[in-house]
């Protein structure tokens, strides 16, 4: 169990903005946030989340920031036993409720939807060459203003240490 004041909480959100800032991606920016409590180096959490940006591997399905949130609850309470159905269980329910919540907040899951790059509830998406081209923006100013990333890896990190800190 985790107990952190929410000061800490805060902290750890601003920290998941700043490495967006510094141009790692929103797995990269939650998982190596919080990766610390579960004694894995920054840059072995970096790694480790890298292929899980611009909605896995940059082909805008499952938001990075919510994929960073799911690793951490594997580090929480992940079972590393093949036979645990009751551990399994249990971090299946923990990574449904973050899943709920940050789609509460956000209307969606999908990194496609959350740019505006296709509707809310697309059930198969038929995205443009330039959408998912595996080649990353430009970290510019504009891209930052003009993109909600930053917003959503710091409230990832305030989802996930909330929830855990309840457990």
């Amino acid at each position: 169990m985790i107990t952190m004041t929410n000061e800490e909480i805060e902290e750890r959100a601003q920290r998941a903005m700043e490495l967006f800032h510094d141009g790692f991606n929103c797995s990269q920016s939650v998982f190596a946030a919080c990766a610390d409590i579960y004694g894995i180096d920054q840059s072995l959490a970096l790694r480790m989340s890298a292929s899980f940006g611009g909605g896995i591997g940059r082909m805008r399905m499952v938001c990075g920031a919510a994929s960073g949130m799911f690793m951490l609850a594997g580090l929480a309470n992940g079972s590393a036993t093949p036979h645990d159905s009751e551990g399994k269980m249990a971090n299946y329910r923990l990574v449904q409720q973050l899943a709920g919540e940050y789609k509460a907040k956000y209307g969606s899951l999908i990194c496609a939807e959350l740019l505006g790059l296709a509707p809310i509830g697309t059930t198969r998406m038929e995205l443009p060459a330039e959408a998912v081209n595996p080649k990353p923006a430009e970290r510019t100013q504009e891209y930052y203003e003009k993109r909600p990333c930053a917003e959503m890896v710091g409230e990832a990190v305030r989802i996930y240490l909330k929830t855990i800190n309840q457990q």
